[in-house]
Protein backbone atom coordinates (compact mmCIF):
# COMPACT_ATOMS: atom_id res chain seq x y z
CA UNK A 1 0.00 0.00 0.00
CA UNK A 2 1.49 3.62 -1.56
CA UNK A 3 2.09 6.00 1.73
CA UNK A 4 2.50 9.55 1.54
CA UNK A 5 4.46 11.67 3.65
CA UNK A 6 3.43 15.32 4.34
CA UNK A 7 4.69 17.83 6.56
CA UNK A 8 4.38 20.91 8.11
CA UNK A 9 6.51 23.55 7.48
CA UNK A 10 4.37 26.32 9.08
CA UNK A 11 1.29 26.81 11.26
CA UNK A 12 0.71 30.48 11.30
CA UNK A 13 1.97 33.58 9.22
CA UNK A 14 4.77 34.11 12.07
CA UNK A 15 5.97 30.97 12.97
CA UNK A 16 9.19 29.40 13.26
CA UNK A 17 11.33 28.89 9.70
CA UNK A 18 14.17 26.53 11.16
CA UNK A 19 11.54 23.60 11.76
CA UNK A 20 10.57 23.90 8.40
CA UNK A 21 14.29 23.43 7.08
CA UNK A 22 14.64 20.26 9.92
CA UNK A 23 11.35 18.58 7.96
CA UNK A 24 12.88 19.58 4.71
CA UNK A 25 16.15 18.02 5.17
CA UNK A 26 15.45 14.87 7.31
CA UNK A 27 11.79 14.29 7.33
CA UNK A 28 11.83 12.06 3.37
CA UNK A 29 8.73 14.21 2.44
CA UNK A 30 6.80 14.30 -0.56
CA UNK A 31 5.20 17.48 0.05
CA UNK A 32 5.39 20.52 3.14
CA UNK A 33 2.51 22.73 3.69
CA UNK A 34 2.84 25.88 4.80
CA UNK A 35 -0.40 27.39 6.89
CA UNK A 36 -0.28 31.05 7.12
CA UNK A 37 -3.82 32.22 6.94
CA UNK A 38 -5.46 33.15 10.45
CA UNK A 39 -9.04 35.03 10.22
CA UNK A 40 -8.16 38.32 9.88
CA UNK A 41 -4.84 37.57 8.26
CA UNK A 42 -5.71 38.57 4.86
CA UNK A 43 -8.00 41.27 5.50
CA UNK A 44 -4.44 42.70 6.58
CA UNK A 45 -3.13 41.60 3.84
CA UNK A 46 -5.55 43.14 1.70
CA UNK A 47 -4.43 46.63 3.20
CA UNK A 48 -0.86 46.22 2.44
CA UNK A 49 -2.21 45.80 -1.32
CA UNK A 50 -3.92 48.89 -1.23
CA UNK A 51 -1.30 50.38 0.16
CA UNK A 52 1.18 48.95 -2.41
CA UNK A 53 0.03 46.59 -5.53
CA UNK A 54 2.96 44.72 -5.18
CA UNK A 55 2.49 43.81 -1.81
CA UNK A 56 -0.01 41.81 0.08
CA UNK A 57 1.70 38.35 0.30
CA UNK A 58 3.34 36.57 3.15
CA UNK A 59 5.76 38.93 4.58
CA UNK A 60 7.56 35.73 5.63
CA UNK A 61 7.58 34.15 2.21
CA UNK A 62 10.63 35.60 1.00
CA UNK A 63 13.01 33.89 3.73
CA UNK A 64 11.06 30.76 3.79
CA UNK A 65 12.06 30.15 0.02
CA UNK A 66 15.34 30.88 0.08
CA UNK A 67 15.16 28.46 3.14
CA UNK A 68 13.47 25.70 1.70
CA UNK A 69 13.46 25.97 -1.98
CA UNK A 70 16.91 24.32 -2.79
CA UNK A 71 16.37 21.57 0.19
CA UNK A 72 12.58 20.95 -1.49
CA UNK A 73 14.26 20.85 -5.04
CA UNK A 74 17.31 18.27 -4.40
CA UNK A 75 14.60 15.54 -2.48
CA UNK A 76 11.89 15.99 -4.99
CA UNK A 77 9.39 17.39 -2.18
CA UNK A 78 6.43 19.95 -3.25
CA UNK A 79 5.66 22.63 -1.47
CA UNK A 80 1.74 24.22 -1.17
CA UNK A 81 0.95 27.29 0.73
CA UNK A 82 -1.23 30.10 1.22
CA UNK A 83 0.98 32.79 1.48
CA UNK A 84 -0.29 34.37 -1.45
CA UNK A 85 -2.64 36.18 0.70
CA UNK A 86 -4.09 38.57 -0.49
CA UNK A 87 -1.63 38.78 -3.69
CA UNK A 88 -0.80 35.04 -4.85
CA UNK A 89 -0.08 36.80 -8.33
CA UNK A 90 3.15 38.23 -7.12
CA UNK A 91 3.69 36.24 -4.40
CA UNK A 92 4.22 33.53 -7.58
CA UNK A 93 6.74 36.21 -9.45
CA UNK A 94 8.86 36.62 -6.39
CA UNK A 95 8.87 32.76 -5.95
CA UNK A 96 9.74 32.83 -9.23
CA UNK A 97 12.36 35.39 -8.98
CA UNK A 98 14.16 33.81 -5.99
CA UNK A 99 14.41 30.22 -7.53
CA UNK A 100 16.32 31.93 -10.36
CA UNK A 101 18.75 33.68 -7.75
CA UNK A 102 19.18 30.39 -6.36
CA UNK A 103 20.22 28.67 -9.51
CA UNK A 104 17.44 26.05 -9.75
CA UNK A 105 15.74 25.65 -12.62
CA UNK A 106 12.86 22.84 -13.72
CA UNK A 107 10.58 24.26 -11.18
CA UNK A 108 6.88 24.86 -12.07
CA UNK A 109 5.28 27.63 -9.17
CA UNK A 110 1.58 27.07 -9.62
CA UNK A 111 -0.99 30.14 -9.01
CA UNK A 112 -4.14 29.49 -7.51
CA UNK A 113 -6.69 32.74 -7.50
CA UNK A 114 -10.44 32.73 -7.39
CA UNK A 115 -11.19 33.71 -3.39
CA UNK A 116 -11.23 36.86 -3.57
CA UNK A 117 -15.11 37.27 -4.04
CA UNK A 118 -15.22 41.51 -2.94
CA UNK A 119 -17.09 42.41 -6.21
CA UNK A 120 -19.26 39.32 -6.73
CA UNK A 121 -21.07 40.43 -3.23
CA UNK A 122 -24.32 41.31 -3.44
CA UNK A 123 -24.46 43.52 0.05
CA UNK A 124 -28.19 43.53 -0.23
CA UNK A 125 -28.46 40.02 -0.22
CA UNK A 126 -25.24 38.66 1.27
CA UNK A 127 -26.37 37.61 4.95
CA UNK A 128 -23.65 37.86 7.85
CA UNK A 129 -23.77 34.68 9.90
CA UNK A 130 -22.57 36.75 13.34
CA UNK A 131 -26.22 39.03 13.05
CA UNK A 132 -28.83 37.61 10.40
CA UNK A 133 -28.72 41.11 8.84
CA UNK A 134 -27.48 42.09 5.40
CA UNK A 135 -24.06 43.38 4.34
CA UNK A 136 -25.65 46.62 3.33
CA UNK A 137 -27.23 47.00 6.95
CA UNK A 138 -24.34 46.26 8.48
CA UNK A 139 -22.95 49.42 7.23
CA UNK A 140 -19.43 49.15 7.57
CA UNK A 141 -16.58 50.08 5.43
CA UNK A 142 -15.69 46.52 3.62
CA UNK A 143 -12.04 45.93 2.62
CA UNK A 144 -11.84 42.51 1.57
CA UNK A 145 -13.94 39.47 1.13
CA UNK A 146 -12.73 35.86 0.46
CA UNK A 147 -14.13 32.75 0.19
CA UNK A 148 -12.57 29.97 1.53
CA UNK A 149 -11.66 27.24 -1.56
CA UNK A 150 -11.45 23.85 -1.30
CA UNK A 151 -8.90 21.33 -2.60
CA UNK A 152 -9.79 20.82 -6.28
CA UNK A 153 -7.40 23.81 -7.58
CA UNK A 154 -4.50 22.63 -5.94
CA UNK A 155 -5.61 19.03 -7.03
CA UNK A 156 -5.56 20.58 -10.73
CA UNK A 157 -2.27 22.55 -10.10
CA UNK A 158 -0.09 19.00 -8.78
CA UNK A 159 -1.74 17.37 -11.80
CA UNK A 160 -0.08 20.20 -14.26
CA UNK A 161 2.94 19.07 -12.50
CA UNK A 162 3.22 22.31 -10.03
CA UNK A 163 6.22 21.55 -7.96
CA UNK A 164 5.10 25.03 -5.67
CA UNK A 165 1.50 25.95 -5.33
CA UNK A 166 0.38 28.97 -3.79
CA UNK A 167 -2.60 30.10 -3.40
CA UNK A 168 -4.88 32.99 -1.26
CA UNK A 169 -7.35 31.87 1.12
CA UNK A 170 -8.20 28.11 0.87
CA UNK A 171 -9.60 25.96 4.11
CA UNK A 172 -6.81 25.08 5.98
CA UNK A 173 -7.35 21.46 5.84
CA UNK A 174 -7.48 21.35 2.04
CA UNK A 175 -4.18 22.45 1.58
CA UNK A 176 -3.21 18.84 3.07
CA UNK A 177 -6.12 17.05 1.23
CA UNK A 178 -5.02 17.97 -2.04
CA UNK A 179 -2.02 16.12 -2.24
CA UNK A 180 -4.25 12.71 -0.95
CA UNK A 181 -6.69 12.92 -3.47
CA UNK A 182 -4.56 13.72 -6.35
CA UNK A 183 -1.87 10.74 -4.99
CA UNK A 184 -4.34 8.17 -4.36
CA UNK A 185 -7.01 8.87 -7.00
CA UNK A 186 -9.40 9.54 -4.89
CA UNK A 187 -13.13 10.62 -5.96
CA UNK A 188 -14.44 13.88 -5.49
CA UNK A 189 -17.11 12.42 -4.03
CA UNK A 190 -15.21 9.29 -1.76
CA UNK A 191 -17.20 11.01 0.97
CA UNK A 192 -15.19 8.85 3.62
CA UNK A 193 -12.17 8.93 2.54
CA UNK A 194 -12.42 13.08 1.64
CA UNK A 195 -13.67 13.15 5.64
CA UNK A 196 -10.08 11.23 6.49
CA UNK A 197 -7.72 13.31 4.27
CA UNK A 198 -9.86 16.22 5.82
CA UNK A 199 -8.96 14.93 9.22
CA UNK A 200 -4.77 14.21 8.51
CA UNK A 201 -5.37 17.97 7.51
CA UNK A 202 -7.05 19.37 10.58
CA UNK A 203 -4.47 17.78 12.47
CA UNK A 204 -1.45 18.91 11.03
CA UNK A 205 -2.38 22.43 10.22
CA UNK A 206 -1.61 24.29 13.36
CA UNK A 207 2.54 22.80 13.35
CA UNK A 208 4.10 22.65 16.29
CA UNK A 209 0.97 22.44 18.45
CA UNK A 210 0.29 18.51 18.01
CA UNK A 211 4.07 18.34 18.48
CA UNK A 212 3.56 20.09 22.56
CA UNK A 213 3.27 23.48 21.27
CA UNK A 214 0.50 25.68 23.18
CA UNK A 215 -0.13 22.04 25.10
CA UNK A 216 2.42 22.62 27.71
CA UNK A 217 1.76 22.69 31.19
CA UNK A 218 5.07 22.77 33.78
CA UNK A 219 4.52 19.97 36.32
CA UNK A 220 0.78 18.68 34.60
CA UNK A 221 1.77 18.64 30.63
CA UNK A 222 5.29 18.38 30.57
CA UNK A 223 7.38 18.83 27.14
CA UNK A 224 10.56 17.75 26.34
CA UNK A 225 13.43 20.22 24.48
CA UNK A 226 10.34 22.53 23.70
CA UNK A 227 13.00 25.10 22.54
CA UNK A 228 13.90 23.23 19.86
CA UNK A 229 10.36 21.49 19.23
CA UNK A 230 9.62 19.62 16.07
CA UNK A 231 7.02 20.07 13.64
CA UNK A 232 4.82 17.30 12.55
CA UNK A 233 4.31 14.90 9.40
CA UNK A 234 1.21 12.63 8.63
CA UNK A 235 2.29 9.20 6.94
CA UNK A 236 -0.89 8.55 5.18
CA UNK A 237 -2.25 5.08 3.71
CA UNK A 238 -4.35 4.97 0.84
CA UNK A 239 -7.50 4.38 2.94
CA UNK A 240 -6.96 7.89 4.43
CA UNK A 241 -5.18 6.39 7.92
CA UNK A 242 -2.46 8.35 9.57
CA UNK A 243 0.61 8.39 11.31
CA UNK A 244 1.54 11.40 12.91
CA UNK A 245 4.95 11.52 14.02
CA UNK A 246 7.93 14.32 13.84
CA UNK A 247 11.51 13.87 12.95
CA UNK A 248 14.22 12.13 15.60
CA UNK A 249 15.98 14.59 17.31
CA UNK A 250 13.68 17.46 17.21
CA UNK A 251 11.74 18.48 20.51
CA UNK A 252 8.47 17.93 21.50
CA UNK A 253 6.15 15.01 21.61
CA UNK A 254 3.60 13.62 19.76
CA UNK A 255 1.10 11.72 22.16
CA UNK A 256 -2.56 10.59 22.27
CA UNK A 257 -2.73 13.61 24.29
CA UNK A 258 -1.50 16.29 22.23
CA UNK A 259 -3.38 14.54 19.15
CA UNK A 260 -6.42 14.66 20.98
CA UNK A 261 -6.29 18.50 21.98
CA UNK A 262 -5.56 19.74 18.17
CA UNK A 263 -8.66 16.95 17.07
CA UNK A 264 -11.35 19.05 18.74
CA UNK A 265 -9.20 22.66 18.03
CA UNK A 266 -12.06 25.21 16.54
CA UNK A 267 -14.16 21.90 16.08
CA UNK A 268 -17.75 23.21 17.38
CA UNK A 269 -19.23 19.62 16.08
CA UNK A 270 -16.95 16.55 15.87
CA UNK A 271 -19.43 14.46 14.13
CA UNK A 272 -20.43 17.57 11.35
CA UNK A 273 -16.97 19.95 10.74
CA UNK A 274 -18.01 21.64 7.42
CA UNK A 275 -15.43 21.98 4.92
CA UNK A 276 -15.71 23.28 1.28
CA UNK A 277 -15.08 19.67 0.09
CA UNK A 278 -17.11 17.01 2.89
CA UNK A 279 -18.45 17.24 6.01
CA UNK A 280 -16.26 15.66 8.16
CA UNK A 281 -17.17 13.21 10.70
CA UNK A 282 -14.57 12.62 13.59
CA UNK A 283 -16.69 11.17 16.07
CA UNK A 284 -15.09 8.10 15.22
CA UNK A 285 -11.75 8.72 15.40
CA UNK A 286 -9.40 6.47 17.14
CA UNK A 287 -5.93 7.96 18.37
CA UNK A 288 -3.32 4.99 19.44
CA UNK A 289 0.37 5.11 20.53
CA UNK A 290 1.76 2.57 18.50
CA UNK A 291 5.56 3.95 19.28
CA UNK A 292 7.13 6.86 20.88
CA UNK A 293 6.08 9.75 19.02
CA UNK A 294 4.08 7.56 16.91
CA UNK A 295 0.50 7.95 16.90
CA UNK A 296 -1.45 6.25 14.56
CA UNK A 297 -5.30 7.85 13.50
CA UNK A 298 -8.04 5.82 11.91
CA UNK A 299 -11.73 5.79 12.11
CA UNK A 300 -12.72 9.36 10.37
CA UNK A 301 -15.88 9.67 8.14
CA UNK A 302 -17.24 12.20 6.18
CA UNK A 303 -20.56 13.04 4.15
CA UNK A 304 -21.50 15.34 1.36
CA UNK A 305 -20.28 18.54 1.09
CA UNK A 306 -22.82 21.35 1.47
CA UNK A 307 -22.50 23.23 -2.07
CA UNK A 308 -21.76 26.58 -0.20
CA UNK A 309 -18.51 28.08 0.83
CA UNK A 310 -17.40 30.22 3.87
CA UNK A 311 -16.61 33.91 2.85
CA UNK A 312 -14.75 35.94 5.81
CA UNK A 313 -15.52 39.67 5.55
CA UNK A 314 -12.78 42.38 6.31
CA UNK A 315 -14.16 45.93 7.47
CA UNK A 316 -12.55 48.81 9.07
CA UNK A 317 -14.51 48.79 12.65
CA UNK A 318 -12.54 50.98 15.26
CA UNK A 319 -9.03 52.23 16.21
CA UNK A 320 -7.42 51.02 19.10
CA UNK A 321 -5.46 53.33 21.76
CA UNK A 322 -3.70 51.66 24.43
CA UNK A 323 -1.04 53.00 27.37
CA UNK A 324 0.79 51.12 30.09
CA UNK A 325 2.60 52.72 32.78
CA UNK A 326 4.36 50.01 36.08
CA UNK A 327 4.30 50.62 39.43
CA UNK A 328 6.21 48.46 41.96
CA UNK A 329 6.62 48.22 45.63
CA UNK A 330 4.58 49.41 48.65
CA UNK A 331 1.05 50.87 47.60
CA UNK A 332 1.84 49.87 43.91
CA UNK A 333 -2.37 48.54 43.23
CA UNK A 334 -3.42 51.85 44.97
CA UNK A 335 -0.98 53.77 42.88
CA UNK A 336 -1.69 51.79 39.40
CA UNK A 337 -6.13 52.28 40.39
CA UNK A 338 -5.42 56.29 40.60
CA UNK A 339 -3.17 56.10 37.31
CA UNK A 340 -6.54 55.04 35.44
CA UNK A 341 -8.89 56.68 37.12
CA UNK A 342 -6.55 59.93 36.30
CA UNK A 343 -6.53 58.77 32.47
CA UNK A 344 -10.63 58.09 32.98
CA UNK A 345 -11.16 61.60 34.01
CA UNK A 346 -8.81 63.03 31.40
CA UNK A 347 -10.18 61.63 28.16
CA UNK A 348 -13.95 63.32 29.84
CA UNK A 349 -12.51 66.45 30.70
CA UNK A 350 -10.84 66.79 27.11
CA UNK A 351 -13.51 65.22 25.39
CA UNK A 352 -11.81 62.60 23.61
CA UNK A 353 -14.59 59.89 22.32
CA UNK A 354 -14.53 56.68 23.71
CA UNK A 355 -16.60 54.12 22.33
CA UNK A 356 -15.25 51.51 24.40
CA UNK A 357 -12.96 51.64 27.70
CA UNK A 358 -10.87 48.95 29.37
CA UNK A 359 -8.50 49.46 32.43
CA UNK A 360 -6.74 46.40 33.59
CA UNK A 361 -3.65 46.10 36.27
CA UNK A 362 -1.84 43.14 34.47
CA UNK A 363 -1.00 40.95 37.21
CA UNK A 364 -3.52 41.20 39.24
CA UNK A 365 -6.69 41.45 37.00
CA UNK A 366 -6.40 41.72 33.65
CA UNK A 367 -7.35 37.71 32.30
CA UNK A 368 -9.33 36.56 35.58
CA UNK A 369 -11.04 39.89 36.53
CA UNK A 370 -11.67 41.28 40.00
CA UNK A 371 -9.15 40.03 43.08
CA UNK A 372 -10.04 39.62 46.50
CA UNK A 373 -6.93 38.66 48.04
CA UNK A 374 -4.93 40.86 50.19
CA UNK A 375 -3.28 43.49 47.35
CA UNK A 376 -0.22 44.10 49.70
CA UNK A 377 1.38 41.15 49.02
CA UNK A 378 1.38 42.46 45.56
CA UNK A 379 5.34 43.42 44.49
CA UNK A 380 4.40 44.75 41.26
CA UNK A 381 1.69 45.67 39.17
CA UNK A 382 1.46 47.12 35.03
CA UNK A 383 -1.53 49.67 34.72
CA UNK A 384 -2.75 49.04 31.19
CA UNK A 385 -5.07 51.82 29.65
CA UNK A 386 -7.09 50.84 26.94
CA UNK A 387 -9.81 52.38 24.77
CA UNK A 388 -11.76 51.81 21.11
CA UNK A 389 -12.47 54.63 19.38
CA UNK A 390 -14.23 56.15 15.70
CA UNK A 391 -10.56 58.22 14.47
CA UNK A 392 -6.71 57.23 14.99
CA UNK A 393 -6.80 61.18 16.43
CA UNK A 394 -8.68 59.70 19.66
CA UNK A 395 -7.12 56.87 19.73
CA UNK A 396 -3.81 58.39 19.90
CA UNK A 397 -4.48 60.61 22.77
CA UNK A 398 -4.79 57.53 24.86
CA UNK A 399 -1.54 56.84 24.78
CA UNK A 400 -0.12 60.73 25.21
CA UNK A 401 -2.36 60.97 28.37
CA UNK A 402 -0.68 57.51 30.02
CA UNK A 403 2.69 59.00 29.13
CA UNK A 404 1.59 62.32 30.85
CA UNK A 405 1.25 60.75 34.25
CA UNK A 406 5.71 60.52 34.51
CA UNK A 407 5.22 63.60 35.97
CA UNK A 408 1.40 64.15 36.76
CA UNK A 409 0.32 61.12 38.14
CA UNK A 410 0.61 58.76 41.25
CA UNK A 411 4.82 58.34 42.29
CA UNK A 412 7.03 56.13 40.82
CA UNK A 413 5.35 55.09 37.45
CA UNK A 414 7.93 53.74 34.94
CA UNK A 415 8.04 52.18 31.48
CA UNK A 416 5.19 54.08 29.40
CA UNK A 417 4.46 52.06 26.02
CA UNK A 418 1.84 53.41 24.23
CA UNK A 419 0.31 52.61 20.57
CA UNK A 420 -2.56 53.27 18.45
CA UNK A 421 -3.93 51.68 15.85
CA UNK A 422 -6.55 50.54 13.32
CA UNK A 423 -8.66 47.84 14.15
CA UNK A 424 -9.91 45.71 11.03
CA UNK A 425 -12.86 43.14 12.24
CA UNK A 426 -14.30 40.01 10.25
CA UNK A 427 -17.81 39.28 9.75
CA UNK A 428 -18.85 36.00 7.86
CA UNK A 429 -21.10 34.38 4.89
CA UNK A 430 -22.41 32.11 2.79
CA UNK A 431 -21.76 31.65 -0.88
CA UNK A 432 -23.16 29.24 -4.03
CA UNK A 433 -19.68 27.20 -4.26
CA UNK A 434 -20.87 27.69 -7.83
CA UNK A 435 -20.70 31.48 -8.44
CA UNK A 436 -16.98 31.27 -7.90
CA UNK A 437 -14.66 29.82 -10.90
CA UNK A 438 -10.90 29.57 -9.22
CA UNK A 439 -8.17 30.34 -11.71
CA UNK A 440 -4.61 28.68 -11.99
CA UNK A 441 -1.26 30.11 -13.77
CA UNK A 442 1.41 28.48 -14.55
CA UNK A 443 5.21 29.83 -14.04
CA UNK A 444 8.61 27.96 -14.97
CA UNK A 445 11.90 28.72 -13.98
Amino acid sequence: MKTLRIGTGAGFAGDRIEPAVELAQNGNLDYLVFECLAERTIALAQQARMADPNAGYDPLLERRMRAVLPICHRNKTRIISNMGAANPVMAGQRTLEIARELGLTGLRIAVVCGDDVHNQLDANTFTLMETGETLAAFNKPVISANAYLGAGPIVDALANGADIVLTGRVADPAMFLAPQIYEFGWSMDDWQKLGRGTLVGHLLECGGQITGGYFADPGVKDVPDIARLGFPLAEVSENGDAIITKTPGTGGIVSVATCTEQLLYEVHNPACYLQPDVIADFSGVMIKQVAPNRIAITGGSGHARTGTLKVSVGYVDSFIGEGQISYAGVGCVARGRLALDIVRERLKITAVDCQEIRCDLIGLDAVLGAYTGDIATIPEIRARFTARTSSLADAQRIGEEVESLYLNGPAAGGGVTRSARQIVGIVSGLIDETLITPTLTMLEV
